[in-house]
This record gives C-alpha cells, structure tokens and sequence, in this order.
C-alpha cells in the first residue's frame, strides 16, 4: 500500500482490468454494513459468456444501465456505447454528495464514468469533503483518474494476485479507524 500521508482519508482500489476491485470493493461494502454505506459499483452484463455491457448497482438497491454493446448514438468506450444521460439520472437518485452515511463507496472513477461531467463533479466534490470515500479506478487514464491518484489525502492500493484475499479484512479494520477519527 502506498500511504503518501498520515493524513489521507480515502481508499483508491487500482489494478489491471480483471484483478478483482470490483470483488474488493463489494466485499467491503459487505463487511462495513453497520457503517450504513453509500454508492455504487458497476456488473457487467454477460450473454452467453460474452460481456455486452456494465449496469449500476446502488448500494441502496437502484439499478440502472451504464454502457451497452448495443447503444448507438452515444459516446463510445471501445466498443461500447455510454448511455451518460440515464448514469447522471442514476448519480442524481443516488445523492452522493447528501447522504448521512460517512462513507461512501464509487466503483469506478474510468474512462466510461468521466465522460459525465456531473460525475466528475460529484467524485471532486466528495473527496473534498468530510466523508471518506473508497473507490477503483484504472490503473492508467488521464483526466479525472490521474488526479485522484495525485491527491496527498488519498491511499493508493493496488490489487493483485498476491494481495487481493487479505485485502477485505486489512482495509476494513482500517476504513473503521479512518471512519472513526
């Protein structure tokens, strides 16, 4: 773990695609219920094997449609279309920037969600905030992605083979004791 300052109160979760942040993060979401957590993660939506595209999944339940093989007249990432427009009507139920909750959760500040400038606003406005926030993100990108993993109050935590069992247990002992301060 890199732990720049003594001071950072926020958890990025990095690695390459298929490492297991997603896991990571919905095993801490999991662990740290009592805390009553905020956000989201994303899923992937498969067909017969094949990914097809990446739904929302609220911690509160809600689900909505982030990107989709099928979409067209949108923006693209690769080969799928980024419906930004019903993702920011998710970001608006979701009330990140709102919630009691000291903690909240964003998987993942990519490529995909940065095309929302609401977004973008949202993850600025959070950092800059009380709460401690614990997110993913690629391990590469520019923009909004290179920024957060710039910030002295931030703990990169890059996942992988090696880590990624013990993580749950290390980081939710802890996200507690940074909750706690």
């Amino acid at each position: 773990m890199n732990q720049r300052s003594p001071l950072h109160r926020h958890i990025l979760i990095t690695g390459v695609p298929g490492c297991g942040k997603t896991t990571l993060l919905k095993g801490l979401a999991r662990e740290l219920r009592a805390l009553r957590p905020a956000g989201f993660y994303t899923e992937e939506i498969r067909l017969q094997g094949h990914r097809r595209g990446f739904r929302l999944v609220g911690l509160n339940g809600a689900v909505s449609l982030l990107a989709h093989v099928d979409l067209n007249g949108v923006p693209r990432v690769g080969k799928y279309g980024v419906d930004v427009e019903r993702f920011e009507d998710f970001l608006n139920t979701q009330k990140l920037d709102q919630v009691a909750s000291p903690l909240v959760f964003i998987d993942e500040i990519g490529r995909m969600e940065c095309l929302s400038t609401r977004f973008v606003d949202v993850v600025r406005n959070l950092l800059d905030s009380p709460k401690t926030i614990i997110a993913t993100a690629a391990l590469k990108g520019c923009g909004l992605i290179a920024e957060v993993k710039q910030r002295p109050d931030v703990a990169l935590v890059e996942v992988g083979p090696g880590n990624r069992d013990r993580l749950v247990a290390e980081l939710a002992n802890r996200i507690v004791a940074m909750v706690e301060i």
